[in-house]
């Protein structure tokens, strides 16, 4: 569906200047880095974000699976966006998203991040319509199909027609003991990207990544880089939708059962929960796991019924016992030393399946099929297991597998129902249902239930839940949104889990509970944002007290997290002030604080940004996490632990339309130890220093 009649443009991106916060910071707000998934995880997951914000949606042309796309994005608001594009045709201004209520403050400031709305030329007034109506802002269509061709600058996700190239480099100013003896390569981490968008349908690029310690036209990697990432997207043409060829990512339904695009942890997965999609992106991300390599296609078979299909073959990394079963696959994507080299592309998998979506006025429907092997077994458990290692005996087993779903839902003004039912190997089985009301304009109410068996097993699968996995967990969450004024919005859930086979630290059946409350004020050129985070979980008992090692008893695992900011806009120079707080308490209490402050300064073709954060903790467990601003398509999350001082400086400047420079140097200094990190990762002293570098040329 497309959700307006195309017209004729000229691009200009319109910028958000009352806007104070860069779209990263944004994000950052929407996620709590401490969640399991882990910080390549989390870095995979901001590419591909970054990926959306440089492919800006074009709203002159824009489908309901370009929304979608974008995770911060309700079922609701999406489906108000295509209507109120589709009734009242094209916006004149970005400001008309005020005019769509379910979009809040907040969602709409970060929405003007990812979409573009060209300059119109001229338009031509349907004469049939009401004069001073709303609707008389619609251009005939006779005019938009007669200039949609002169289009200078619609890129295929509505970005600038033309490519470019991306240089990255990192230059550490410490040596570590891998460098020294241990590692095949040199200290220094870069990544080369080239895009090209050749019209408003076609787009291709490629990626080549190379790690800290990796051999560059050495060893096993003859041609360059450790990893490279080639694709090509078509889009929008005769009945095809969508087609990717090489390197891609895709999501299908609610996730049970494919989920390579979005996973953004709970919290911000609570915008977009609920959302039945068809997503396949190209992977244009330097990490070198959790894609799929061949070919995906989204063809429209009617007005209300569309059908994917898709196929992949790839090697991947993975320790194996012997040369006959596979033992773990392995997702880091590093291959610094002999050994990482040796499980380098030393297994194949195989994955293909079909989706047919159908959508109706409000109602949606899909049915989703899978099949994924390997060329060899996957055997991650060796008999016998010991008690802390339970959870390992529902790890899938064997050289094939297969999944097969359902999904459904209702997308109204107020109510919006969604769900997914899924069947795995063996017959495990995995449910998620979703609610969302609106009782009056300003309130959201939402409850999420979800019911993944043990035995279920889906190894491309991730969606909503407390464990990483979407395997052994129950549980019932419920939560509201309430824009209580322009300036206020306030955000509240409580969330129950039950895991009913053994889980990692945990060897028996565990419950957990994860309480949020979240405020977010602006009134004028001041910002305040607050959260408070309450989670307990039950994990072993590993004192002397506790039982023998095969019968572990479990004691509970209290987490406190708190974040207060502020913030002030005074035109080219923006401040903001940080305080984060943590409390955990399992057998022993552990606290930890840090306050930074940021200093954000624009001139013209200039931009430079200072942060400097002061941490103290106790030890690992009241870690600590904050936002600094990076380069494109660089990021990192590191967490803050113990005692130091870190200090971050960034410069970028725009020579001209073409070429751009950027630069960070990062320097973290520890005041209680004399080394940083271990084996081959240890630095000898206490201070580490990076310098970040990037040049861009447009063509």
């Amino acid at each position: 569906m497309t959700c307006l009649s195309t017209t004729a443009w000229g691009q200009s991106a319109e910028p958000d200047h009352r806007n104070s916060l860069d779209w990263q910071q944004q994000v950052e707000q929407l996620v709590d880095f401490d969640e399991e998934e882990g910080g390549d995880a989390w870095e995979q997951q901001m590419e591909l974000l970054a990926d959306l914000h440089e492919q800006k949606i074009n709203l002159a042309t824009a489908t309901r699976e370009d929304l979608e796309q974008l995770p911060f994005l309700t079922a609701e608001q999406v489906e108000q966006i295509c209507e109120y594009l589709y009734r009242y045709g094209p916006m004149q201004s970005l400001a008309e998203l005020a005019m769509i209520e379910s979009l809040d403050n907040r969602t709409r400031q970060l929405l003007r991040e990812f979409v573009t709305l060209p300059t119109p030329r001229t338009p031509t007034l349907n004469p049939s319509r009401r004069e001073g109506s709303r609707d008389t802002l619609s251009i005939s269509h006779s005019s938009a199909k007669a200039n949609h061709t002169h289009l200078p600058s619609e890129g295929v996700g509505g970005g600038y027609l033309g490519g470019g190239f991306l240089f990255t480099a990192r230059v550490p100013f410490y040596e570590r003991r891998g460098d020294q003896n241990g590692y095949l390569g040199y200290p220094y981490r870069h990544t080369l990207r080239y895009t090209m968008n050749l019209n408003s349908h076609l787009r291709f690029g490629l990626v080549g990544a190379q790690d800290s310690g990796e051999p560059f036209f050495a060893n096993r990697n003859s041609l360059g880089y450790d990893h490279y990432s080639l694709y090509a997207q078509l889009r929008r043409v005769g009945r095809l939708k969508n087609l990717v060829v090489g390197h891609y990512r895709l999501r299908l339904g609610l996730g049970l059962v494919m989920n390579g695009s979005m996973n953004l942890g709970k919290r911000a997965m609570l915008d977009g929960v609920g959302r039945s999609m068809t997503v396949i992106t190209p992977h244009s991300s330097r990490m070198s796991a959790n894609y799929l390599q061949g070919a995906a296609a989204t063809v429209s078979l009617s007005r209300d019924l569309s059908l994917t299909a898709f196929a992949s073959y790839r090697k991947i990394d993975a320790t194996l016992h012997g040369d006959t079963t596979i033992n773990t696959l392995l997702t880091t994507g590093y291959h610094r030393t002999p050994s990482e080299m040796e499980r380098k592309n030393n297994a194949a998998e195989w994955l293909a399946g079909t989706r047919l979506a159908w959508r109706y006025d409000r109602w949606h429907a899909g049915l989703t099929a899978v099949a994924n092997g390997f060329d060899m077994p996957l055997q991650p458990t060796v008999q016998p297991i010991s008690a802390s290692q339970r959870y390992r005996e529902i790890y899938p087993e064997g050289k094939t597998f297969g999944n097969v779903s359902a999904d459904y839902g209702y997308e109204g003004r107020r109510l919006t129902l969604s769900g997914e039912t899924a069947v795995g190997k063996g017959g495990g089985l995995a449910t998620l249902n979703t609610l969302s009301y609106r009782p009056v304009p300003r309130l959201r109410l939402m409850a999420v239930q979800r019911f993944y068996s043990y035995h279920y097993q889906a190894l491309h699968a991730a969606s909503f839940g407390e464990g990483s996995r979407v395997q052994n967990e129950s549980g019932i969450l419920v939560g509201a949104s309430w824009q209580a004024s322009r300036q206020l919005q306030l955000l509240a859930y409580t969330d129950y889990a039950y895991f009913p086979w053994a889980r990692y630290q945990a060897s028996q059946s565990s419950h957990a509970t994860d309480h949020l409350l979240e405020m977010q004020w602006q009134h004028r050129q001041w910002r305040f944002f607050a959260r408070y985070r309450l989670r307990t979980i039950e994990e072993n008992d590993h004192s002397s007290s506790a039982t023998s090692e095969n019968a572990t008893s479990l004691i509970t695992h209290t987490q406190h997290r708190l974040r207060l900011s502020a913030g002030y806009d005074f035109g080219r120079l923006t401040t903001r002030t940080q305080l984060d707080a943590a409390l955990s308490h399992k057998q022993e209490s552990s606290r930890g604080w840090m306050l930074g402050q940021t200093i954000d300064y624009r001139l013209r073709r200039l931009i430079l940004s200072t942060h400097l954060a002061y941490f103290h903790t106790d030890d690992y467990d009241s870690r600590l996490y904050a936002y600094e601003r990076n380069l494109r398509y660089a990021f990192s999350f590191p967490a803050y632990f113990d005692h130091g001082l870190h200090g971050a400086l960034y410069a970028s400047y725009t020579v001209n339309r073409h070429l751009s420079f950027a630069a960070k140097l990062t320097t973290t200094h520890y005041f209680d130890r004399s080394t940083i990190g271990t084996g081959l990762q240890q630095i000898d002293g206490s201070t580490q220093t990076d310098l970040d570098l990037q040049l861009s040329w447009k063509l």
